[in-house]
């Protein structure tokens, strides 16, 4: 039977540390309470027993999704608007969570709310599941007092989010498997095929092409210890490259490519628009102040661009500056994006117009995925082609030359 350590408070209102034997840890709290006292905080105890360790390590290389985070917001707001409080909501929610460390994350948190912490600063506490944007919004519901609104929002934010990156997910699939299948056909080729025609070109002695001959030192050279010396090359290209993106110089060096790429930067530049606008209008929607909301957004941007953009502008905000024109200066967001929260300031209907300009930019997003894929099929299956064909034509370029000495 697991044992549980508590910090708790007696009837003459001293702390204290307990520890019990229980099933599970409401039977733990319940036992608990009936013995008179107040639980603080409850906890298992972990001793030396493995299995709670090799569970921590496991929950480590667990990633809750942002559809998991979808689906959690869209249940909870059910049970709240249902009624249902919020500790009992929490317990339902974690017994049937499939992601194992969101659902550890939702039994530590439903502790915490049950010694009087508030559900904000319970989620502040697993940021691996609910990030800054995600614990604003529940704490400016919690102020208001319309936490339901809030994760219904939230839940919508989400989905829209999860929308975004699967549209674009589904525009770089193609061109990577389409692009992993023809390196894949052409060391097949190169390192099986052509070892077979080298045998037959060298027995009819003919002098060879030199596309022919280039693919044959390509073969040589891929079937050779050489070949570690190029993968090693590779990685460590890659390691350098991993490491260089860290830094920020090199972060924004590589955003700023990025957003000039031809067919992606253009995509790039609207997925990031939608999500600075869907993520802006959800936080100001619900009452989150506008410099915190501007500094929640830069870190969940995506882009160092962008985000040094949306950090300039916010300092610029703290001076009295207008969003609109401050976004403005670095020449980031497009101009119809400006000329919209410029009306929605105005007008006072900022939250609103910045929904409206993520929908757009959210359909634009659309359209250009659609029209990446349409141009990417065309282009991909004719260098798969190309590549099929050249090495047949290398392989077949000697035989003409036998063919014409017959002839």
């Amino acid at each position: 039977m697991p044992t549980f350590v508590a910090r708790v408070r007696d009837s003459q209102g001293k702390s204290r540390t307990e520890k019990i034997s229980a099933e599970s840890l409401a039977q733990a709290r319940t036992s608990l309470r009936e013995q008179g006292f107040v639980v603080q905080d409850l906890k298992e105890s972990k001793g030396f027993q493995a299995g709670l360790d090799i569970k921590k390590i496991q929950n480590s290389f667990v990633k809750v999704s942002v559809k998991d985070k979808a689906v959690f917001s869209r249940q909870f707001a059910v049970l709240m608007n249902a009624g249902v409080a919020i500790v009992r909501s929490l317990g339902v929610l974690s017994e049937q969570c499939s992601n194992t460390k969101l659902k550890q994350a939702l039994v530590e948190i439903s502790n915490d709310v049950q010694t009087g912490m508030n559900l904000s600063e319970a989620m502040r506490k697993h940021p691996d599941c609910f990030d800054g944007l995600y614990v604003s919004m529940i704490q400016a519901g919690e102020v208001g007092g319309v936490l339901d609104e809030v994760l219904n929002r939230l839940a919508k934010l989400l989905e829209d989010v999860a929308r975004l990156q699967n549209q674009i997910k589904s525009a770089l699939s193609y061109p990577t498997v389409v692009g992993f299948i023809a390196v894949a056909i052409f060391l097949g080729m190169t390192i099986f095929l052509i070892p077979v025609f080298a045998k037959i070109f060298t027995e009819i002695g003919t002098e060879l092409p030199p596309l022919t001959q280039f693919l044959m030192d390509a073969s040589i050279f891929l079937r050779s210890p050489k070949v570690f010396g190029l993968i090693g090359g590779l990685v460590g290209l890659k390691i350098a490259y991993s490491r260089y993106a860290k830094t920020p110089v090199g972060r924004q060096t590589i955003d700023r490519l990025s957003l000039k790429m031809p067919l992606f930067g253009d995509l790039i530049q609207k997925s990031s628009v939608a999500r600075f606008s869907r993520t802006f209008g959800s936080l100001t929607r619900s009452g989150v102040p506008i410099l915190t909301c501007l500094e929640i957004v830069r870190d969940t941007s995506g882009n160092q661009v962008i985000a040094n953009a949306i950090d300039a502008a916010r300092l610029e905000i703290q001076q009295g500056g207008m969003i609109s024109i401050a976004l403005q200066r670095d020449q980031v967001f497009p101009a119809m994006a400006i000329q919209m929260i410029s009306i929605g300031e105005e007008t006072g209907e900022l939250d609103g117009m910045l929904m409206k300009v993520a929908d757009f930019y959210e359909d634009e997003v659309e359209q250009a995925v659609k029209a990446l894929t349409s141009v990417l099929e065309p282009i991909m299956i004719l260098v798969l082609g190309g590549m099929v064909g050249t090495i047949l034509l290398a392989m077949y370029l000697p035989m003409f030359k036998v063919f014409e000495k017959l002839g």
